[in-house]
């Protein structure tokens, strides 16, 4: 990380690390940004607005994961769940039963 990002928040999955790198640097190829993988991850040279756009592009992805494991029956921690109505992204109600 860079030297002026610290943060002391526990992490809820500390493997997740190198994955959510790697989906930061994939996304960054796709959006034209020029940084290379292995940089330590110095994005100095980029504006806030681009490195916004990778933050958003991950979340958008990771909530798409989500969805797409909860809507096969299978938890956020991976375990195989019931599923509740048709299975897609119901209504608040849905999630409150």
């Amino acid at each position: 990380m860079a030297r002026g990002s610290w943060n002391d928040k526990p992490k809820v999955v500390p493997e997740a690390h190198k994955a959510l790198d790697n989906l930061k640097y994939e996304i960054a190829k796709e959006l034209g940004l020029p940084v290379k993988q292995g940089s330590e991850d110095y994005w100095g040279n980029l504006s806030s607005r681009d490195c916004g756009a990778v933050g958003g592009h991950m979340l958008r992805r990771m909530v798409n994961y989500a969805e797409s494991a909860m809507s096969n029956g299978i938890s956020i921690g991976g375990e195989k769940t019931a599923q509740r109505g048709n299975g897609a992204a119901g209504s608040e109600a849905e999630y409150m039963k």
